[in-house]
């Protein structure tokens, strides 16, 4: 089979700015057909933001595109090249089963990268077929959309097609695409490739591309900039994780996107019950990339960053050397200041007292020695449920909420907006793993995709703590085995 243009309007305007690039940095090639797509999902709203037609995605040839049979007029599908430390340990890598099939401009002139993921074996395919199974696309559709309604960074989600293919992994199961949509695919890692194999110019071309794209209003030291609003925005991205309970599972550094947003969705989970060593990761056997370690990690790979701007930042090596630490310096400030504001408004607090940390670390602290669920903790706190925790019966809590409600008072703004505050802050529902495993069972080994598309419909309005909501809120039901999530997926 061959790969076609498309001849239906379905509203793509597609350039191709990082084909552009250096040739180093990709491979140009066209996605491998499939034999028989089939729509599962559509994510009709994102498509109208996209400025694409929905109806026409969902037609014959609609769906040709989505599964890779064709592609836009004007579009250059590529893989990326990159490189990554994972686990801490550097190697080569790139998009062994995923193309860049180019950056749609939407109507408000925004650009956004395509990129088809199960499109086909690449020259970066490491033993792979290049393909992916439905459940673990389904499983990022899901709760990608999941963490946008959340209103945390995150590459979304368009569709979801099956191939009509088997892919054989422990087992064989229903081969699928997804195709994503983020801010771009530029990582820590991109740099890193480049740093390591590609020569200066190339790197400055690499970081200029990085400003015009994501901070194009750099100032004079514009590599130091670079820096800095990367630090910013992985610093923002990571409390936001925390504030829910989110553990993505993988933080290597060709996982983290110099954009901010959440990117790959592998073996990533929420927490239930609140405990800072909380991993589900099947590999992370260590707990490298658990819950409570989220922020060292993200501090761990910018370093890897800053490492590669080294040459940009000075033309003197040990001056290079003392801005990029200068600047690293930074994170642990800023985390601390967007996570210790966030839990102030999970607990309905609008302004600062030095007393916050130490009442915000005691309720953790209670929650992680009564094992309280993480979400619902906060959740009884917004409504003044306080039952059905055996946390909120001993002696020390009630000494805690004491103090909080001294707290509240304390403060100009009434009850009520605290409340709202709170309502605001602390969702009622969360894509809980048990339920997304549902979810999953039932599209992938029974073909039924309702229970799926009333999880959706449930997230797409975390906070509104609607009654349609209160079946999802319940943790899962205790179990010996814990819960694992895979990678490689």
């Amino acid at each position: 089979m061959t790969v076609k243009k498309t001849v239906i309007d379905a509203g793509w305007n597609i350039d191709n700015s990082y084909a552009r690039l250096p040739k180093s940095l990709f491979s140009s090639l066209s996605p491998n057909p499939v034999r028989s797509p089939k729509l599962v999902i559509v994510n009709e709203s994102l498509a109208t933001s996209l400025g694409l037609d929905p109806q026409a995605l969902q037609s014959s040839a609609g769906v040709a595109v989505l599964a890779g049979n064709q592609i836009p007029d004007g579009a250059e599908p590529l893989a990326q090249a990159y490189a990554g430390h994972q686990f801490g340990h550097f190697t080569m890598l790139g998009d062994g089963r995923a193309l860049l099939i180019g950056e749609q401009i939407t109507p408000q002139g925004e650009r956004f990268d395509i990129q088809l993921k199960g499109s086909g074996r690449t020259p970066y395919s490491r033993q792979g077929d290049g393909r992916a199974a439905l459940g673990p696309m389904l499983r990022e559709y899901l709760i990608s959309e999941a963490m946008h309604t959340l209103g945390i960074p995150t590459t979304r989600s368009l569709a979801v097609v099956t191939t009509g293919e088997s892919v054989i992994r422990e087992t064989e199961l229903p081969g699928a695409v997804l195709t994503r949509v983020a801010a771009s695919h530029l990582r820590v890692g991109t740099f890193q490739y480049i740093a390591k194999w590609g020569a200066l110019d190339e790197l400055r071309i690499l970081a200029d591309y990085t400003l015009k794209r994501h901070f194009p209003e750099a100032d004079e030291n514009r590599y130091l900039f670079l820096l800095q609003q990367v630090i910013k925005r992985q610093a923002v991205l990571i409390a936001k994780w925390q504030l829910v309970g989110f553990i993505h599972g993988v933080m290597n550094t060709d996982n983290m996107a110099l954009s901010g947003e959440t990117i790959d969705y592998g073996p990533c989970a929420f927490m239930d019950v609140y405990d800072p060593a909380t991993v589900f990761s099947s590999i992370d056997i260590r707990g490298r990339y658990s819950y409570g370690n989220q922020p060292r990690i993200a501090v761990w790979n910018l370093a890897r960053f800053a490492e590669t701007l080294l040459p940009l930042l000075h033309t003197d090596a040990d001056e290079a050397v003392k801005l990029a630490k200068d600047t690293l310096s930074d994170f642990a400030e800023l985390y601390d200041r967007y996570w210790l504001n966030g839990m102030r408004a999970k607990l309905g607090l609008f302004n600062e007292e030095p007393q916050d940390r130490s009442l915000i670390e005691d309720l953790l602290s209670m929650m992680e020695r009564h094992r309280a669920d993480y979400t619902n903790t906060f959740r009884a706190l917004t409504f003044d449920e306080l039952e059905d925790m055996v946390l909120f019966d001993t002696p020390e809590f009630v000494k805690w909420y004491e103090r909080w409600q001294e707290r509240l008072e304390r403060q100009q703004e009434p009850k009520d907006a605290s409340h709202e505050l709170m309502r605001n802050s602390n969702p009622a529902v969360i894509p809980r793993n048990h339920r997304v495993e549902e979810a999953l069972e039932a599209a992938v080994e029974q073909g039924d995709y309702r229970v799926m598309e009333r999880f959706l419909d449930v997230l797409s309005n975390p906070y509104a703590h609607s009654p349609e909501q209160e079946d999802y809120t319940t943790p899962p039901a205790p179990s010996t085995t814990p819960y694992r999530t895979f990678c490689g997926t």
